[in-house]
């Protein structure tokens, strides 16, 4: 075993939120599920990260019961399965040590949201030396508003501003920025072999 499979805040917090009407995979579970068949199939690790914000009272505040792999997937007993406080999974946790303790030098990250915690998971596992795969149709993400947009505008609004930046935008500059510096790019059928269902 020398890779693993990072899976990065695919938690119920993301759906208990407005914006997931918009998430730009609904069906991510499927994918990562297809990945982790894949991970368990090889002997390769699987590693589960939550994102946790303790004390804000939001979706992220794990007293409220969201913090928690979203329905229709499941960590085995032997998955490492952590909470991290800060956007990477790396940086407020015990990852690299659990990654070096194994001698596990190749990744594959997956997860939401795409140009958030994923890639900033990325970068920093490639600045630490590790070889990564971005599996990019088994991330998601949502529209980012402009900065100067108001912080209560509506869904509605947000889709409708010219200036707030699509998911399939943000998608394609995370691929842009991450190919050839941090990560190889690959989707879920070029690495199962297997088209989706």
């Amino acid at each position: 075993m020398n890779r693993a499979l990072i899976v990065v805040d695919v938690q119920e917090s993301f759906r208990q939120r407005p914006l997931w009407q918009v998430i730009s995979n609904p069906g991510i579970v499927e994918q990562v599920n297809r990945l982790v068949a894949l991970a368990r199939a090889e002997g390769d690790l699987v590693v589960w990260v939550l994102h946790g914000e303790p004390g804000t009272g939001n979706v992220f505040d794990p007293v409220n019961g969201h913090v928690r792999l979203q329905d229709g997937l499941a960590a085995a007993d032997t998955d490492p399965l952590l909470t991290k406080t800060a956007h990477n999974a790396f940086t407020t946790t015990n990852l690299d040590q659990i990654l070096t303790r194994r001698g596990i030098r190749e990744l594959s990250v997956a997860g939401i949201r795409t140009e958030q915690c994923c890639e900033t998971t990325t970068r920093i596992a490639a600045d630490l030396g590790y070889d990564v795969t971005f599996v990019v149709d088994a991330t998601a993400t949502n529209p980012i508003a402009h900065r100067d947009a108001p912080a209560d505008q509506t869904i509605a609004e947000l889709l409708a501003d010219p200036r707030t930046l699509q998911s399939a935008d943000i998608i394609a500059r995370t691929e842009y920025a991450l190919s050839g510096r941090f990560a190889t790019i690959r989707t879920v059928t070029e690495l199962t072999g297997t088209p989706t269902s």
